[in-house]
């Protein structure tokens, strides 16, 4: 197996390797199947070691099946004077995506029956798709739109739908525990960096900093087309689902909007704590959305039949911002600084995961004694004593078997590590022992 250099992702900022990374794969053309996914999943398997899996069409995936296989090699429209007005080599966002081939002359009044804009945002291309009903047509900016003039055009879709597979990638890193934390992403849509572009980077770049870690959990990460991915891998491992106790799907993560959690189903699983709480020990403003039943992937993992703890934390929540699903969702909204700070708050959401301990103290009647362990000595700089000691008297009290590091942190208002650091020193002094459950 190729070995994966680790290095890069131990610099303070990352941002600059991800927005490479995005440069690389924002002009494939992508769908829910064929070539562009592959090609996409092939460049982040430089990154990760990724396990490529594929689906025949045809098959059965509780109540959908797996569709024809969606390739496209050129696209265009000429006017009567043969020149080219819409362009796919120009932007892969002016085909109806899933299109059928189409090879024909038509006047305009026929044409603009298969022509699909955006009146509200003149100068952008709106990004359609048919993959489920076979249709054709090009999507253009309004702009573009009302410059055509009545006359014969002629339209090219140099496209394929046929029997073939449905691709994914999927990582599984074994940690201590058989328990899993699952981490979504999808590859399905064309040149769109916020929505889609930035949740494959983020993944890629959190399952490098994870590969060759001891971990306490088990790590699965899935790379797979939005929707038609999330129940296909469902399906086929409905086995394995039991064994995800925390979930996060990542989408929308570069754009200059403030962190935005939306919670699991249930709304109260450690994994809404977890990220609530890295997110307000964070200083940064931030906002929290109750569960709805659309959006992205988290509605089919978080669906009655399986109801798993599966959040998504994004900045920006999609549908949300005026560029979403169209050509303004580009290399120009997404920035280097705002994919780096989503990178950190993931990290730290791990951080909380892989550390959260419940302990029981050893000396439960009346405060033990610190000073005499030399405890004080430990406890930093004297600007940061009496805090830290406040943590070592929250983390002594609650410290009964029934609360966690998180809870402890919850609710005595200090960060995370904080806490941790008072455990850590309490335990290495026996004041503490782990609860094992």
């Amino acid at each position: 197996m190729k070995k994966h250099n680790n290095s890069v992702y131990k610099i303070k900022d990352p941002g600059r390797k991800m927005s490479e990374l995005m440069k690389k794969l924002y002009p494939i053309c992508r769908s829910i199947t064929g070539n562009g996914v592959r090609q996409t999943l092939k460049i982040v398997k430089t990154y990760l070691p990724l396990k490529i899996h594929e689906i025949p069409s045809g098959t059965k995936v509780f109540d959908w099946i797996i569709p024809k296989e969606w390739n496209i090699q050129d696209a265009y429209i000429k006017n009567s004077r043969g020149k080219k007005i819409i362009d796919l080599q120009k932007s892969n966002l002016h085909v109806l995506n899933y299109s059928v081939p189409v090879h024909k002359k038509m006047p305009l009044r026929q044409l603009k029956k298969n022509l699909f804009t955006l009146p509200d945002y003149p100068n952008w291309i709106p990004y359609l798709t048919s993959y489920y009903k076979e249709n054709w047509g090009f999507c253009l900016s309004y702009k573009q739109y009302k410059k055509l003039k009545d006359g014969t055009y002629e339209v090219v879709i140099d496209s394929s739908l046929k029997n073939g597979y449905l691709t994914y990638g999927e990582l599984y890193l074994k940690g201590k525990k058989r328990e899993e934390i699952l981490f979504s992403c999808y590859i399905c849509h064309p040149s769109l960096c916020n929505d889609n572009l930035s949740g494959i980077i983020l993944s890629a770049f959190l399952g490098k900093y994870l590969l060759n870690k001891k971990l306490k959990y088990s790590y699965r990460f899935l790379f797979i087309p939005e929707t038609i991915g999330a129940i296909a891998w469902l399906s086929l491992n409905e086995k394995k689902v039991s064994r995800i106790k925390h979930g996060l799907v990542i989408t929308c993560v570069g754009d200059a909007g403030k962190l935005t959690y939306k919670k699991t189903r249930d709304g109260n699983a450690v994994i809404d704590k977890v990220v609530e709480k890295a997110l307000a020990d964070s200083g940064n403003d931030y906002q929290i959305l109750e569960f709805f039943p659309s959006g992205s992937d988290e509605r089919q993992f978080c669906s009655p039949g399986f109801n798993l703890p599966v959040g998504s934390l994004m900045r920006t929540p999609y549908g949300r911002y005026p560029e979403y699903h169209t050509s303004a969702d580009n290399l120009d909204l997404v920035r280097s600084k705002y994919l780096a700070d989503s990178y950190r708050k993931y990290i730290e959401i791990i951080f909380i995961l892989e550390n959260n301990k419940t302990y029981i103290n050893c000396f439960p009647k009346c405060e033990p004694q610190l000073g005499k362990r030399g405890i004080y000595r430990l406890l930093g700089s004297q600007k940061s004593q009496s805090s830290n000691q406040l943590a070592m008297f929250w983390v002594l009290n609650l410290s009964d078997g029934t609360n966690s590091l998180l809870d402890i942190a919850i609710r005595s208002a200090l960060n995370f590590k904080q806490i941790k650091k008072a455990a850590d020193i309490l335990h290495r002094k026996k004041l503490l022992k782990i609860k094992s459950f």
